[in-house]
């Protein structure tokens, strides 16, 4: 048995990896969560948005394999149908193999059916706020035993198969809710486009979203995955975005196999033949493989929401009072603030000393250059007067000149008379 004693530093102790040598039970957790799930079952909420007759509710329809969409057309009938963006929700419990899921499909009709389409991204942007925001209330409650998950896991967004590239009203859309809910974008119908069309029309939209900044969903990839796993989230990858075909009806392949498709004078098109469309694909990302996935990105997008709603709202949130700080390590921030301060200071103070001493060096430079400046002022000026009374001395040296006759009649005029006789 291993005993870890407390330490006082912050680091935390190493992990030691043991090899049990007998049954001991904690690998029966996966199966505990298990029953656990399927006990309380499993809620996937699904938005679909597309312009009409580009077959949302087929679609729906075909991926869950099951009618859906029965219960909408009784209570909305095509002639009693809103004529603006309007939200419908569907609840519908299903069961597979003993397992339930309680499905919740969010559909728009109405979308890009106006004359102007600028503002329809609007009403369901703000249902997905709408949603984030009831999820955000029953947060703050008392009592949190029975929340209920409100929040919108995935938006299937249905491209119409122009073949050209992504229209105004999908590049807005996107632009607007890629960070409030996962996108997953579709090409509708895409057996009116042949193979050839669909892959250049898939490296158009996914160009068009790069160069909009548009986030998708993406499968994410773990590092324990095997290599049917990341072979699988690889594919899933390169058919984004999923051209997609649905169909309720039951038809029979030229083989003689009963499949699910669409049969045309020209062949059967199979819903589920990953050779036909990207529907398989689609069900797998969807369903089968990343649904946790999609749950737990989209708590990641609310988190982000949250946290902007809150500080909008002028709520701050001081992080010290969740940390725990022992006194030796409070001690210690103390003494590195305040070695810190010192080293600040003192760098302050031989800043000070250097402008002080930069400036008596001006001043006594200033001063040596004055003091040259006068001594050769002086030296010129004895250098003159030098010159000058050389040229005296040579002047009274000469008899013949006019200074030197001056002064020898001057001196006998001054001689004594009797000298003089």
């Amino acid at each position: 048995m291993t005993v870890y004693e407390p330490s006082s530093s912050s680091a935390p102790p190493p992990v030691l990896r043991r090899k049990i040598t007998g049954h001991v039970g904690f690998s029966n957790l996966p199966n505990q969560i298990r029953r656990k799930s399927v006990k309380d079952g499993f809620q996937l909420t699904v938005m679909v948005v597309g312009e009409s007759g580009l077959g949302k509710s087929t679609l729906v329809n075909t991926l869950f394999n099951s009618a859906i969409y029965t219960a909408r057309e009784v209570l909305h009938p095509a002639a009693e149908r809103p004529k603006t963006v309007a939200i419908e929700n569907i609840h519908v419990d299903i069961e597979e193999n003993g397992v339930r899921l309680r499905l919740n499909v969010v559909d728009t009709p109405g979308f890009g059916d106006f004359v102007n389409n600028t503002q329809s991204w609007k009403p369901i942007l703000e249902t997905i706020e709408q949603r984030f925001d009831a999820y955000l209330s029953q947060e703050h409650r008392v009592r949190r035993a029975k929340m209920v998950d409100t929040r919108v896991d995935a938006c299937v967004y249905f491209i119409q198969p122009t073949g050209h590239s992504l229209k105004q009203i999908d590049i807005d859309f996107m632009r607007q809710l890629h960070d409030r809910v996962n996108l997953i974008p579709v090409i509708a119908k895409a057996d009116t486009m042949n193979d050839d069309e669909i892959s250049d029309f898939k490296d158009r939209i996914l160009s068009d979203l790069s160069f909009h900044n548009i986030r998708i969903f993406e499968a994410p990839i773990y590092d324990d995955d095997d290599e049917e796993s990341l072979m699988e989230c690889t594919e899933i990858a390169r058919a984004i975005p999923f051209a997609v075909v649905g169909s309720e009806r039951v038809v029979r392949a030229p083989d003689g196999r009963i499949v699910r498709g669409r049969a045309y004078p020209w062949g059967v098109v199979e819903v589920d033949n990953p050779a036909h469309c990207d529907f398989g694909k689609l069900r797998q990302m969807l369903v089968q493989t990343n649904m946790e996935a999609l749950r737990a990105h989209t708590n990641e997008l609310y988190e982000r929401w949250r946290t902007e709603r809150l500080l909008s709202m002028g709520v701050v949130q001081d992080a010290s009072v969740f940390e725990e700080i022992s006194p030796a390590e409070r001690l210690q921030e103390e003494r590195v603030m305040h070695e810190a301060k010192l080293a600040k200071m003192k760098s302050a103070m031989q800043e000070v000393f250097r402008e002080k001493v930069e400036i008596q060096e001006n001043k006594l430079k200033q001063s040596e250059v004055e003091l040259y400046a006068r001594h050769l002022e002086m030296k010129e000026a004895l250098k003159k007067q030098w010159r000058q009374l050389i040229e005296r001395k040579e002047q009274l040296e000469n008899p013949s000149s006019p200074d030197a006759v001056s002064i020898f009649a001057l001196v006998r005029n001054c001689r004594p008379k009797h000298e003089a006789a």
